[in-house]
Formats: structure tokens, sequence, C-alpha cells
């Protein structure tokens, strides 16, 4: 058989494997965008962590650390998730408490105070008319997404408007505001603010690399493939 015809037997497969190589690393490629992408929403929470709150101004971006005054709505509260936690009697179930804050200019906004070990939501009383915390964006449902409960006001979406609506509350901001400030005492019934603005995950270096070495087994498994149809008669 000819030099030609040899060359033949592994042309398909050869602009196959090129195509499949091209977009593993374009995988690879991509995911390093990614890679500085993250980093940049990293250095953002970081910044606001250590940065005092502001006044919550009119567009409020994510993440961002912020206070507000106004007055607590009396018999509005709801619960977020389905958590255990531990307790010196045990392990305790409960959810985070979610309570309206309706602000000097009309403007109702949501506030995850922390989780509390109730199985209900029971509106707290006596709170300071101002709240500190981070805006965390709306969520939406997912496959993996509990089904909401609005009749019991019980939630496994963080979503404002749905919670606003079964809360029967109007004018409601479009975003959470997630309250900061130090644990209250071991055992105590009261909520358990966040204590840091989250961070997520940043593993977009590894997956990079998975997609190139991806690309690298690809040619060594082709030049094997190629030198074994070649020398076949």
């Amino acid at each position: 058989m000819t030099n030609t015809g040899r060359w033949r037997r592994v042309l398909g497969p050869g602009i196959a494997a090129l195509v499949v190589f091209c977009l593993l690393i374009a995988l690879g490629v991509w995911q390093l965008h990614r890679l500085k992408w993250k980093e940049g929403i990293i250095a953002q929470i970081r910044a606001a962590q250590i940065a005092p709150p502001v006044p919550l101004p009119a567009s409020p971006t994510p993440y961002q650390k912020v206070w507000i005054t106004g007055t607590w709505l009396p018999g509005k509260a709801a619960l977020y998730g389905d958590e255990v936690h531990d307790s010196p009697t045990g392990p305790v179930s409960g959810g985070e408490l979610i309570m309206a804050l309706q602000r000097p200019q009309g403007q109702v906004v949501l506030v995850d105070l922390g989780w509390v070990p109730q199985q209900s939501p029971a509106p707290l009383t006596n709170l300071a008319p101002e709240a500190i915390g981070y805006v965390h964006a709306p969520m939406h449902p997912n496959w993996f997404s509990g089904k909401d409960d609005p009749a019991h006001n019980l939630y496994y979406t963080l979503d404002p408007a749905r919670i606003a609506a079964g809360l029967g509350l109007r004018n409601v901001a479009p975003y959470m505001l997630i309250a900061m400030g130090p644990l209250p005492p071991p055992g105590s019934a009261a909520p358990q603010p966040a204590q840091n603005l989250p961070t997520p995950p940043n593993n977009h270096y590894e997956y990079a690399l998975t997609w190139f070495g991806f690309a690298g087994v690809l040619v060594f498994e082709f030049i094997f493939f190629a030198r074994k149809r070649l020398q076949q008669p």
C-alpha cells in the first residue's frame, strides 16, 4: 500500500481528534477567563469585609455591607431553609428568621436575622430600629430546591418577591439583607447572624488544568493510535 493510502487511514480520526482537541483547549482557556472573573469578585468581597457599613444606597450591589433604619413590621416573619445546629442539649433544627423592616421612605427590606431554633416563624419584638448586614441578590428555585410553603411562611429559596407575596407585603426591595453581628450566648433562642461575607469557591484553575490535561491525553492517545494504524499492512 502506498504512503498516501496509509495516511488516509488516519485522516478521518485525525480531523475528529483535532476538533475535540480545539474544543478542550477552548474550555481550558474559558476557565482561565472565569478564574480572573472570580478573583475579581473575591477581591471585592474581601474589600467589603474589612470596610465599614455604609447607608443603604438606592441601587446597592451584591455583597455590599450596609446599614438601614426603619420600623419592624409587626407579625411579619418567615423561615428560610432547614438546618440542624449543635446545642448544649444536642442537635436542634431550625431555619433563618426573616423579618420586614420598613424604611422611612416606605420601602420594605426583608432582613435575614440569622438562624433560630424554630420550626415555624415567630416574629421577634423589641428589636432595635436598624439593621447592619450585606446585600444578597435574589435566588431562584432549581431542581434541587425544596418546595416552598407560603401558607406556613416556610421557604427554601431566598427570593424576596416570593417571600414578600406570602407575607402580603408590597413595595419590597428586590434583594435581601443578610444581618451581621455578634453571636448570642450558646443555647440562646436569639438569631445567630452571619459573621462574614460569603466567599464563593474558586476552582477554575483546577478546571482549566483538567481540560488541558484531557487535551494532552488526547494527543498521546492519537499518536499511539496513528502509529498502530500506519504500521498495519
